[in-house]
């Protein structure tokens, strides 16, 4: 009888592993999304390639899930900051396009990656911008129960007031303040108070500007996270995701205002969840850094977009992940064997919950040791690397029955979400390198391939070891399959 294998998950509120129980029927999920000023780079997008993987868990598990994504249109200064020209507002002065312009082009570029990494769609997709009357009505409640004070620059959330600050981050009050941004603002108590509100500096009108009882100006970037998630999932919900930046500042001041609003001593949300950062040349990848490519750039390249969600599954998603040519090529090859091996096996059955499964595979001892080891490895924080190797076994496992195979690989697929019940080896084509061959190098390589199979024949097995040295040396992926060899360059 299968085990149904309980979900755990790493929790940043204690740094500890933790069964997830959901706290009603629908499970509430907030991932923070984009600043919408340019396009989103690889490593932003990996945060939602792992948000996606834990509602492919959540589904799995036949757990309902609601799930908001935010655009940040409005409020984000540059540099993380509370003082200073909003991140929309300097790139329309530098595109000459106007902010309203900018941020729709940005959203729409985020959606298109979105798609082409295969994620699932939010059910919410809620833009700052329509959300400031309900920020200015939560920073109001805020300064009537005493948990902030007024400056010339702006309203700021006193967090003396908070005992538990900086609890996500493990960080004492002392610590808090020395890992605090650097900026100076004229009047801050403490460096760690942040702005619920930033007025316009004096003679300075903004571009995105709302009145409010402390002047004119705009909401602080943290504030909108808050208001948007209890608008959309109530007062208190389940989950809510990030990058591991985010830790450390922006959610450390969420929870600090949420809690301050609801006042009933109940944690405001029970899950913290952060994906680790993607690294280009040792150093994170930001957009600030400059440089740091985007999907679009691989797929320019000849690479697919699910080359790259193969990379990042085949780490965990708490571990750092060195990006690098290397990486990326064997990401490609590995997404090609797996396409070319799987292909002739379709169609594949509609397996994306567990109970399904498990009735897909009854019968098939075999099947069912690899659904578990599967199972085992979704409910065990995400370990997406395992649930790649139980496919691989799924594909060269004898004792499996062909329907049973045809189920494993579904439901790996159904949690990997690389889409391969649809692709096939030609979408995988490296137009770019392959159109840079000659018509006598294209010759070279399929009588290379030519003589290797002959090789194999004659089981004369160091020749063909030695041939596919010899192709493995041009750049030449070799994968034998049912019928012949299949070969593409890296």
């Amino acid at each position: 009888m299968p085990t149904n294998h309980q979900l755990r998950l790493y929790n940043s509120l204690g740094r500890r592993t933790e069964d997830f129980v959901p706290a009603g029927q629908t499970t509430g999920l907030y991932s923070c999304g984009p600043t919408v000023y340019s396009f989103p780079h690889l490593g932003n997008m990996r945060a939602y390639v792992f948000a996606d993987t834990l509602r492919r868990a959540l589904r799995w598990q036949g757990t309902a899930v609601r799930h908001v994504v935010n655009i940040t249109d409005v409020g984000h200064a540059v540099a993380d900051s509370d003082t200073g020209e909003d991140k929309l507002e300097v790139a329309a002065a530098r595109e000459r396009r106007s902010v309203l312009d900018i941020a729709a082009f940005y959203t729409d570029a985020f959606f298109v990656d979105l798609a082409a990494l295969n994620i699932l769609p939010a059910d919410e997709y809620p833009r700052a911008s329509a959300y400031v009357e309900q920020m200015i009505e939560f920073a109001a409640k805020l300064d009537k129960d005493g948990f902030t004070y007024q400056l010339p620059s702006g309203l700021y959330f006193d967090t003396s007031k908070d005992p538990g600050y900086g609890e996500l981050a493990q960080m004492s009050a002392e610590g808090q303040l020395e890992a605090a941004r650097l900026e100076y603002v004229e009047g801050r108590r403490r460096k760690t108070d942040f702005a619920l509100w930033r007025a316009e500096d004096p003679g300075q009108r903004r571009v995105l500007r709302w009145d409010s009882p402390w002047g004119w100006g705009a909401p602080g970037w943290h504030l909108e996270c808050s208001v948007m998630s209890m608008a959309l999932l109530g007062e208190h919900f389940d989950m809510h995701t990030g990058g591991v930046d985010h830790r450390e500042l922006h959610h450390v001041n969420e929870i600090a205002q949420s809690q301050a609003f609801l006042g009933d001593g109940r944690p405001w949300v029970r899950y913290w969840l952060h994906n680790e950062f993607l690294q280009l040349g040792a150093q994170k990848m930001a957009k600030s850094a400059g440089g740091a490519p985007r999907l679009a750039d691989l797929t320019e390249a000849g690479y697919h977009p699910m080359a790259y969600r193969l990379f990042l599954l085949g780490g965990h998603y708490r571990s750092q992940l060195d990006f690098t040519p290397a990486a990326i090529d064997a990401a490609q090859a590995t997404l090609r064997r797996l396409i070319t091996r799987i292909q002739p096996l379709q169609p594949l059955p509609p397996v994306e919950t567990r109970a399904a499964a498990q009735a897909a595979t009854e019968g098939d001892p075999a099947a069912q040791r690899l659904l578990d080891t599967i199972d085992e490895a979704i409910a065990a924080d995400l370990s997406t690397p395992k649930i790649l190797a139980a496919l691989q076994d799924a594909l060269r496992e004898p004792a499996l029955t062909p329907d049973g195979q045809r189920a494993v690989i579904a439901a790996a697929d159904a949690l990997l979400g690389l889409g391969l019940a649809t692709l096939a080896p030609a979408d995988l084509e490296h137009r770019r390198a392959l159109a840079d061959l000659s018509g006598e190098e294209k010759r070279a390589i399929e009588e290379l391939v030519a003589d290797r199979t002959q090789a194999r024949q004659d089981k004369d097995w160091a020749r063909a070891d030695q041939i596919r040295a010899q192709l493995d040396e041009l750049g030449v992926d070799l994968t034998d399959t049912p019928d012949g060899p299949v070969w593409q360059l890296r």
